[in-house]
């Protein structure tokens, strides 16, 4: 299984924002710290929004923040709000899907996939590892 660079972002600015809960943080500041590109960062950072794992505040001292406790945001979720789907094989165009037994399986092992996401949250990515993230990413405090 591999997460597209879409979700990679999110999880990345949802750590970057919980590592300074009582702040809000630019997009321009979350793509510096990561190297990474402001536009993409916008178009995800907009798909957080629409969620509701962050929410934007406009204005000269704007930018965006977490809605939601660490706690409250589910890895899982985020996952499966974030990929577009998660078809392990090109099963229905396949001529024998009606009779193969590798459907099941993936199946089962996406659902064991999802299963551990949703076991963590955002809170437990950052226990312990608060200020050594803030660190990595050059942040105060």
């Amino acid at each position: 299984m591999r997460l597209t660079r879409y979700t990679d972002y999110a999880m990345r600015t949802l750590l970057h924002l919980g590592t300074r809960p009582d702040e809000v943080c630019s997009i321009a500041e979350i793509a510096r710290a990561y190297g990474i590109s402001q536009n993409h960062l916008m178009k995800v950072v907009n798909e957080l929004g629409r969620a509701g794992f962050v929410t934007s505040l406009r204005g000269r001292s704007g930018g965006i923040r977490l809605a939601r406790a660490p706690a409250e945001i589910s890895v899982g979720a985020v996952v499966r709000h974030m990929e577009g789907d998660f078809d392990l094989a090109d099963c229905p165009t396949c001529v024998i899907a009606p009779a193969c037994g590798l459907i099941s399986v993936l199946d089962e092992a996406l659902r064991a996939f999802l299963a551990v996401l949703d076991r963590a949250s955002l809170a437990d990515l950052l226990d312990r590892r608060a200020a050594a993230l803030r660190r990595l990413l050059s942040l105060p405090g």
